[in-house]
């Protein structure tokens, strides 16, 4: 395998930020939901709904390797009951309050300086992630003055395709401007992320062993990752200067 690497690209969600409990956070995100939509129901009712469409939605998304918009989630999938002329105006903004209601994302304490040196070390730098929202990864890499370092951010949600298909890697690449052979993908999922990045013929895929994510989906896989790490500055013992 080619390990003459340019591009280095990584997943977000448990990769590079990390979700934590915050009750406040994320009661007031549900009571802005309901408010926003009108909910007549009681909460608990309201997001019993919410969850079960959720996971039908889920489940399709992953099996298909298709992402829905924004606008299609919401008028389509979770609020279908509601006039979607009313609803799709709102989906970013639901989107958002959605995830906020599972906790607060933060990154992991090593990320930033991490990126500034794997920059300095002359790899193009990029993102892809399966995400529901087009806009919370945007606004936190400018938050956090990350967004000069990453020539390119593709996410599910905005090009229709998801993990483990090869085709967001393979845009990823194309926008980058880098083969793929010469592309490194830094993931936490250690069945999607490594079966997809080698189905579309990247050079080398970092696994970073996040407990969250093993809980939920253990390595069941025969496709291994070219290397395992624990933390994020980790990957500056990989990719020496070039």
């Amino acid at each position: 395998m080619n390990k003459d690497i340019e591009a280095i690209f990584l997943d977000v969600g448990n990769t590079l930020r990390v979700v934590v409990p915050d009750e406040v956070f994320q009661a007031q995100a549900r009571q802005e939901l309901i408010a926003l939509v009108g909910a007549t129901e009681a909460e608990e009712i309201f997001f019993e709904k919410l969850e079960e469409r959720w996971k039908i939605y889920r489940k399709q998304s992953k099996e298909s390797w298709v992402e829905a918009s924004e606008r299609e989630l919401w008028t389509r999938w979770l609020l279908p009951d509601l006039p979607a002329e009313k609803i799709a105006p709102l989906s970013g903004k639901l989107t958002r309050l959605w995830r906020d209601h599972d906790g607060r994302r933060i990154p992991r304490p090593d990320v930033k300086d991490t990126v500034v040196e794997l920059h300095k070390r002359g790899y193009r730098l990029g993102i892809i992630a399966n995400t529901i929202t087009e806009t919370e990864i945007p606004d936190w890499l400018e938050a956090d003055n990350l967004t000069q370092y990453f020539k390119t951010v593709v996410l599910s949600s905005k090009v229709g395709y998801r993990k483990p298909g090869p085709e967001i890697y393979w845009e990823a690449a194309r926008r980058i401007g880098v083969e793929p052979v010469k592309c490194a993908y830094v993931g936490d999922n250690p069945v999607r992320d490594v079966e997809g990045t080698q189905r579309a013929g990247f050079g080398m895929m970092i696994l970073l062993l996040e407990p969250a994510t093993l809980a939920k989906e253990p390595s069941s896989s025969e496709v291994k990752p070219d290397y395992i790490i624990h933390e994020t500055k980790e990957l500056l013992n990989i990719f020496s200067s070039r």
